[in-house]
């Protein structure tokens, strides 16, 4: 087939979550022979930012590591749909794309394109900005693909698509996967953004006050750090390192004991079932995981046999200073968070579930024009 993707960058994960899984589908996706054309905003703000931090040795650094995606910077303003959609089986338009671009794929496809039309939902904006999830003209989309229940039914609840299929992030396996541990390894990594006030307070309870009590040797990476935060780290002996390419999280992983989760607050209210993409790939890259409390209301998971839950400040810390003391503890959850990523959440299997929504969705169209 040929497949086209509208997203926000595949080329930039500064501050960027979203990059990790379209890059695992990208390249799953050509592993089984399919024509991938991905475009991104030339002017994107995570590219731009991704410049200023590192420069442009971090884009060459990206073509290196993944010479097999191309995704074509472009004015998506002014890109002419007419040629880049003309030949397409498949067009995915991430959420995180300007209105008017998703309107107009939607109008394009109402014009007579034959390509299967899919928004992709991957944010708690459905429920943090419902005002400008509501703006989005779906009208001519197939449906939507959204990365958990609960933002399944709220388009479904909300009118905003006339279907809707839950379609969970997962690990690419081929770049995240266990890799030969280093002597002297380091107590505790933590990978992720400060950003928006949405977990400050949780970050000092389940980071930074236990890696304190505890005198763990700790280096968190990450981007949007204010200095009052850099200056708690500091205060707490955790090694701030900025950011980190995403393809380099597994030798960062490989040289700890463990790391933790500590999901944002709208993932915790609001929408129970989401993990976000960094479990799944702290998981696959056999690092004990310990996780402050969300609801795995979807059974993706075996809390507590795949990953241990800190319901308060207190369990964290008795959790990490078990995982320091116990090898036998580290490698029993390591054997079974590896068995579930490798049995259930891998990019391989999200294409196969993004497959048979497409044939269900032909299928339907087909027995419609068939009726008429």
């Amino acid at each position: 087939m040929r497949i086209v993707l509208f997203c926000h960058s595949l080329i930039s994960d500064w501050n960027h979550g979203n990059a990790h899984f379209l890059r695992g589908i990208a390249s799953e996706l050509q592993a089984r022979g399919h024509d991938v054309a991905a475009y991104e905003p030339a002017n994107g703000w995570s590219r731009l930012h991704l410049l200023a931090e590192a420069g442009p040795a971090a884009v060459t650094r990206f073509h290196q590591r993944f010479p097999h995606i191309s995704s074509v910077p472009v004015d998506l303003e002014r890109i002419d749909l007419d040629e880049h959609l003309e030949h397409a089986d498949l067009v995915l338009v991430h959420e995180w794309n300007p209105h008017s671009l998703v309107a107009r794929i939607g109008r394009h496809r109402a014009r007579g394109g034959r390509y299967v039309l899919l928004f992709h939902d991957t944010h708690h904006r459905s429920v943090t900005e419902p005002g400008t999830m509501a703006r989005y003209q779906l009208d001519h989309y197939d449906g939507v693909l959204a990365f958990g229940e609960v933002i399944r039914q709220r388009y479904l609840r909300q009118g905003w698509g006339r279907r809707a299929w839950t379609w969970h992030e997962a690990a690419d396996t081929t770049v995240f996967k266990p890799l030969p541990a280093p002597d002297g390894r380091d107590d505790l990594v933590w990978i992720g953004n400060w950003g928006d006030d949405e977990r400050t307070a949780e970050l000092r309870s389940y980071l930074v006050d236990p890696v304190r009590a505890l005198g763990l040797r700790a280096t968190v990476h990450g981007v949007r750090y204010p200095e009052s935060a850099l200056q708690e780290l500091t205060a707490a002996g955790i090694d701030y390192a900025g950011w980190l390419p995403n393809y380099d999280a597994p030798h960062t992983y490989a040289r700890h004991l463990m790391t933790v989760h500590i999901p944002r607050r709208p993932y915790v209210r609001s929408l129970p079932g989401i993990p976000t993409i960094r479990v799944f790939e702290a998981l696959a890259c056999g690092v004990p995981l310990v996780s402050a409390a969300w609801q795995d209301v979807e059974g993706l998971f075996t809390p507590g046999s795949d990953y241990l839950v800190a319901t308060t400040a207190e369990e964290m810390r008795t959790h990490l200073r078990a995982l320091v003391c116990d090898e036998g503890l580290r490698h029993a959850l390591v054997e079974s968070g590896l068995e579930t990523i490798r049995q259930r959440h891998t990019c391989a299997h999200r294409v196969d579930e993004l497959m048979t929504i497409v044939e269900r969705i032909r299928c339907a169209t087909t027995d419609r024009a068939v009726a008429v």
